[in-house]
């Protein structure tokens, strides 16, 4: 073969292998769910500061609840019109419902699609939240193919969908459907069992990405709950009396879990979405530092230490996480210091004094939040080595 010919061939498998490579180093997209019914003025903040991170946000727009009836979320246009990513709009069908009044419903639904248009909101697609019984999954059908042909023809269609459906045989035909589905794999059993379960997520999605060759995204944690007399509680406190038991998604565990998606990803998985967008003061969401350090990869620490304010002989302690993962407070203290004239603890711990330091002993267990602070306690001493703390985990 002549020399010119063996370089084209040389270059023709480089160009091949360097397609293949791309093709496998390309990044999971990564989304976000805005869940909160009344948007905060926290909310500008939080989507600036996760813009980097997150490719599209999904919004809830309107909800149906038994009882309640329809209602249409009150979004902030303007902010979202500033943030420039693209939205989705999402629909909440409550799964308690009794049968769909199917012509009601759609309506209701092309009447908010009407209304974010007119308000000058930019939908790149919709997507219907209905925690569906297997048994009336061909209902469910049925009324996506009249939605879909009622919709504009510019907007994708996609559901959230849950593991349950797999052993369904309308499955099939129902995502024939839609453009895509967004997998459920958190909160999906009694919440007893737990929240999540990393290996029965990607058995889920394996199987599901055997169910249709549609493309499908998984929907993740980034948030707890707590059960309190078989209810579950999230941000708003129930007003009932009771233990609460905690149930946390393990950040550790959803990093590994993409980890894993990464270096073998399902065919039709395109990206994934996180629930849900964090805002200041939520009680039980990550934090959006811990978030983006799932979303990216980075290791995860927790770094606990004390904080010390001085105003003259006067000291205020407090504990800072200045890690990305929440961490649970240190067992003890110990701050070196001489002549103290007066000193104590606040809330959860106990103040010993020696003559050359203060300790601080834990009373109870607790966790610090990641980028957090909480008081300590204070004193009035004349020397006090701010380099010289040691902290006991």
């Amino acid at each position: 073969m002549p020399s010119s010919h063996l370089r084209a061939a040389f270059v023709l498998l480089l160009l091949l292998l360097s397609g293949c490579e791309q093709e496998a180093q390309a990044p999971l997209d990564q989304q976000l769910y805005i869940w909160q019914r009344q948007w905060r003025p926290a909310h500008a903040e939080a989507l600036a500061d996760s813009r980097a991170d997150f490719s599209t946000l999904r919004v809830l727009a309107a909800q149906a609840h038994p009882g309640a009836g329809w209602s249409r979320i009150q979004v902030d246009r303007e902010l979202l019109a500033a943030d420039g990513r693209p939205l989705v709009a999402v629909v909440r069908l409550d799964g308690q419902l009794p049968d769909l009044d199917l012509q009601r419903t759609r309506a209701d639904i092309l009447a908010l699609v009407d209304h974010w248009r007119v308000q000058g909101i930019v939908m790149q697609g919709l997507e219907i939240d209905h925690d569906c019984a297997s048994a009336r999954l061909l209902g469910y059908r049925d009324f996506l193919r009249d939605l879909r042909r009622a919709l504009p023809a510019d907007l994708r269609l996609s559901i959230t969908a849950l593991p349950a459906w797999l052993d369904s045989p309308v499955l099939a035909d129902l995502l024939r459907q839609v453009d895509a589905s967004v997998l459920q794999v958190h909160a999906v059993s009694a919440p007893e069992n737990g929240l999540f379960d990393p290996a029965r997520a990607q058995a889920w999605a394996k199987r599901w990405n055997d169910a249709s060759d549609r493309p499908f995204l998984l929907a993740l944690p980034a948030y707890g709950i707590a059960l309190v007399n078989g209810r579950v509680e999230s941000e708003s406190p129930l007003a009932i009396a009771g233990p609460r038991r905690e149930l946390q998604a393990d950040p550790q565990q959803l990093a590994e879990l993409l980890a894993n998606l990464r270096r073998d990803r399902p065919e039709h998985l395109t990206g994934v979405i996180w629930f849900r967008l964090p805002l200041p003061g939520d009680r039980r969401a990550w934090r959006l530092s811990t978030l983006q350090a799932v979303a990216r990869g980075e290791p995860l620490h927790a770094d606990i230490r004390p904080d010390i304010q001085q105003s003259g002989p006067l000291h205020e302690f407090a504990l800072a996480n200045l890690g990305n993962l929440d961490g649970p407070l240190p067992e003890r203290i110990e701050l070196p210091a001489r002549s103290c004239d007066a000193a104590d603890a606040l809330a959860g711990y106990r103040l010993e004094r020696a003559a050359d330091r203060l300790v601080f002993t834990r009373l109870n267990e607790g966790r610090l939040a990641a980028g957090q602070q909480r008081a300590l306690g204070w004193a009035r001493c004349e020397h006090l080595d701010q380099g010289g703390s040691r902290v006991y985990p």
